[in-house]
């Protein structure tokens, strides 16, 4: 038997009904859609790091660092989702938290960002034991029927709504609205997005495989191309720096020069360890919040794409859900000790999903592509941004099919679902949806006569809620963002 051979077998291509063709493209497709994390997950982090930077290093330095810490981060939760749990879905850390991360704890609470680290460390290493004992599972199962039907139509319009921002079609409104519909036309980006959109969406309902990532591919071309040669556009269309460092520098040296001793950043983490005991109160809280979020966002990613993949069983649960909930947990902990945030499952898995992508190949093709993109870190930040929103647009609309599965002539299954799905792009938070979800649930079987079917373990669930909540809204006389 060849390798190709045992590698399906490993995998069971065949009971999946996919091929290493679908599995190779649908990898290469969840990529490409989350292949800015290795350029924007540094730039936020780099602020706190900059608070105390290592000797001798600038913003820029720090930047390339994180970059490489990134994607190893990335590398060994990917690794772990594809060969242990054998699921199609990316890893990496997650945008919102890399942002509570620096700009509430380190840069607005003031914790030293190698204590935040510390903390992040911990986090990971109680979802460890937490996974390893089902704890993680039971919880998930907790979570109310209707609320785990509903989460991927709740992601599809989160996505969406994130994609169509950044085109510039949904924008702000300082009345009472808070958005309207944006006037993309006055924006260059906007205009080439919108039409890499168009020839998306296109491809698409003529059933073009790899539709989404030659979207991606195309408008990136066009933007590039009019970077080059339409005067004054090159800081507009390419991404920021890019051009003026690659005439400084020369195209191979911008290529190949990059800083990998990532050193500095895991002696911060040990410093961070030593540091805990300095204000225990406070980075428990800290500890407490990470745990908090992390987990109702992994869970409620997880079950959506799980979805969109029709691997959920009749109750809505994702069987041997220990397995994929381990690898993110294992990434969070060793991220937090080579310098980065909370590594979590991505939404922007489904993109490779609506590809074709069944099994844990896809996953490894990711982490494949993760790894190349260590001998060229710069050249993924080549990738404009207004390119890869096409995705999130593409796949938002493809992830609202799960309202299908909802009983909408029940209040007991309408209401918690519909909550679920309109709180999360209104919150711009995964977490704050399944929240609602979870908290009407009970309340409203309660109305109708049903309260004893809410389960003990569903009553506790929303009672933790309510006191995290609780918490976080009188901490400081205000809610603390994340």
């Amino acid at each position: 038997m060849g390798v190709a051979d045992s590698l399906a077998d490993y995998f069971d291509f065949e009971a999946h009904d996919t091929d290493f063709r679908t599995e190779t493209l649908a990898g290469a497709t969840t990529f490409l859609a989350m292949a800015y994390v290795i350029v924007v997950n540094p730039v936020i982090l780099s602020e706190a790091i900059m608070t105390d930077p290592p000797a001798g290093m600038s913003q820029a330095d720090v930047i390339q660092m994180l970059a490489v810490v990134t994607i190893i981060a990335s590398v060994v939760g990917i690794a772990v989702m594809a060969v242990y749990a054998k699921r199609p879905f990316g890893l990496a850390p997650g945008m919102g938290l890399n942002a509570f991360f620096a700009f509430t704890v380190v840069l607005g609470l003031g914790v030293p960002w190698q204590v935040a680290l510390a903390a992040v460390f911990v986090e990971g290493v109680l979802f460890i034991a937490l996974t390893l004992v089902g704890a993680r599972r039971y919880v998930i199962e907790l979570f109310p029927e209707p609320v785990k039907f509903a989460v991927g139509a709740g992601i599809g319009i989160f996505l969406l709504f994130l994609g169509l921002q950044e085109m510039n079609v949904v924008a702000e409104y300082p009345g009472g609205t808070l958005v309207q519909l944006g006037n993309f036309l006055l924006e260059p980006t906007a205009i080439v997005a919108v039409a890499g959109l168009a020839v998306t969406l296109f491809l698409y309902a003529r059933g073009i495989k790899g539709s989404i990532v030659l979207g991606i591919l195309a408008t990136s071309v066009v933007g590039w191309l009019v970077a080059l040669f339409v005067p004054g556009q090159e800081g507009t269309f390419a991404p920021p720096n890019t051009i003026g460092v690659i005439r400084d520098v020369g195209f191979s040296t911008y290529l190949f020069d990059v800083q990998y001793n990532f050193l500095p950043l895991v002696e911060g983490f040990l410093d961070g360890l030593g540091g805990i005991t300095e204000d225990p109160v406070v980075f428990a809280l800290v500890v407490f919040t990470f745990f908090v979020v992390d987990f109702f966002d992994t869970a409620g990613t997880l079950i959506g794409v799980s979805g969109v993949a029709g691997f959920l069983d009749d109750s809505g649960d994702l069987p041997e859900m220990d397995k994929p909930l381990m690898a993110d947990a294992v990434g969070t902990t060793v991220g937090a000790m080579l310098g980065t945030s909370t590594v979590t499952t991505y939404i922007e898995s489904s993109t490779g999903i609506e590809e074709g992508g069944r099994t844990g190949f896809t996953a490894l093709v990711v982490g494949l592509f993760f790894l190349a993109a260590l001998a060229i870190v710069p050249l993924i930040s080549l990738l404009p941004l207004y390119a890869t929103y096409i995705a999130l647009v593409v796949v938002g609309i493809i992830m609202l099919q799960g309202v299908a599965d909802i009983e909408w002539d029940d209040p007991t299954w309408a209401i918690p679902a519909g909550l679920t799905i309109t709180v999360m792009p209104l919150t711009t938070s995964i977490a704050e949806g399944l929240a609602a979800g979870i908290l009407s649930y009970p309340i409203v079987k309660l109305a109708v006569g049903e309260g004893r079917q809410v389960t003990p373990g569903q009553w506790l669930l929303a009672l933790a809620l309510v006191v995290y909540y609780a918490v976080f809204f009188l901490a400081d006389g205000g809610f603390v963002a994340f």
